[in-house]
């Protein structure tokens, strides 16, 4: 398969639009890589720059160490699936999937063995004969599929392949496109809106905001270690609360204060926060759902008493909406807890998984993230 190597990669359109600035990645032979943010970021036209299908402004694109910038698409030796199949609906799924061999000339008996040994991976050989429109939403897309699997390519390219499916399906796609990458041991690139998949399918996962790229590393070092608040807020569901506190010096430590409650980081973070010179500031205060914990009865220290304002009953666990200052955050309770809109109930998170961010820059302040940002990016976290 391949290395992928994007090296300052920008985009401008013409009237001096700006489509993606800088991008500096390195996605390694075999690796699983999404690059994943909101609509509008620029996460599909750098897939697009890799395909060939959209100029590069500026930067390099290396594959397998060869410069490719001024390379045609068909000459890459790349894949893509697209959002919405791309399928010759008057062609059979044979058909559609030997297109791309028959346009090469390659032998008749090398087709078919290739279309029907795709076929066989991706359960479609009882549906080779029919028609697109004779299939359902997932057995298009894993036509698709197929149709680049056929072509031995040394990259593959998807382009937010899911997102025409419903709910259900694409849970099963995600765990399809998963094991199809362990068992071609292939370099993937998979461009996506939705973070769970992102943090499902990814080996490698790329946060993308506002043109640029936010954060790279592995999914779980993402959720722990976010580099700003951004990142924080984007990745994880439901998504990390954030509210202001102020930083003070009391009794010989360094608290964070609300108002109606105060909370005591832990030792590491009382350092940081202080040797950075954050005392008398405000700064973001960032916890995740599940890390808030129920109390039955007022905690000794870091106890949050809060006003019930929502709750949604899952099954497994509860999500309980609570109100701090002008913020509605929620707790991730064990359904076994009652609780009624309008109560005030007691709450403790747990300091070692909070994170603090610069009221400005937004960037982490306790933590030294592993260099996975760009160094072409500025430390300005998005807003």
């Amino acid at each position: 398969m391949a290395k992928v190597e994007l090296k300052g990669i920008t985009k401008i359109y013409d009237g001096n639009v700006l489509a993606v600035e800088k991008s500096n990645v390195t996605i390694e032979d075999k690796e699983f890589c999404v690059f994943v943010g909101p609509s509008g970021c620029g996460k599909s036209t750098t897939l697009r720059m890799v395909a060939g299908l959209e100029d590069i402004t500026a930067g390099e694109l290396l594959i397998d160490g060869e410069l490719m910038n001024d390379v045609p698409p068909k000459d890459r030796n790349i894949a893509m699936v697209f959002q919405n199949y791309a399928l010759y609906p008057h062609m059979t799924v044979f058909d559609n999937m030997a297109f791309g061999l028959k346009l090469r000339k390659v032998d008749k008996a090398e087709i078919k063995r290739k279309v029907d040994e795709a076929a066989k991976m991706l359960d479609l050989t009882t549906y080779l004969d029919r028609k697109p429109k004779a299939l359902s939403g997932g057995q298009r897309q894993r036509v698709a599929v197929g149709r680049a699997i056929v072509r031995s390519p040394k990259v593959f390219l998807f382009d937010e392949p899911l997102s025409n499916l419903d709910a259900k399906l694409r849970v099963t796609m995600r765990s399809e496109i998963s094991n199809l990458h362990h068992r071609l041991q292939a370099t993937m690139i998979y461009v996506t809106h939705d973070q769970i998949e992102a943090m499902t399918m990814g080996t490698k996962i790329v946060v993308m905001s506002e043109k640029r790229i936010q954060q790279i590393g592995a999914p779980l070092y993402l959720y722990n270690h976010p580099i700003n608040k951004f990142v924080a807020g984007f990745i994880g569901t439901p998504p990390m609360n954030f509210f202001t506190l102020r930083i003070a010096e009391k009794d010989g430590r360094v608290v964070a204060e609300e108002g109606s409650f105060t909370l005591v980081p832990t030792p590491e973070q009382q350092k940081s926060l202080k040797d950075k010179g954050y005392v008398g500031k405000e700064v973001y205060f960032g916890i995740r759902p599940e890390d808030i914990h129920y109390q039955a009865s007022p905690a000794a220290e870091n106890n949050m008493q809060l006003k019930v304002t929502n709750k949604e009953p899952l099954g497994a666990d509860t999500h309980v909406f609570v109100q701090v200052k002008d913020k509605t955050i929620v707790a991730r309770v064990a359904p076994e807890v009652e609780v009624q809109l309008g109560d005030s109930i007691n709450f403790t998170p747990d300091m070692s998984k909070a994170k603090f961010f610069d009221l400005s820059t937004e960037v982490n302040i306790c933590e030294e993230i592993k260099n996975t940002w760009s160094d072409t990016n500025s430390s300005k976290g998005a807003k």
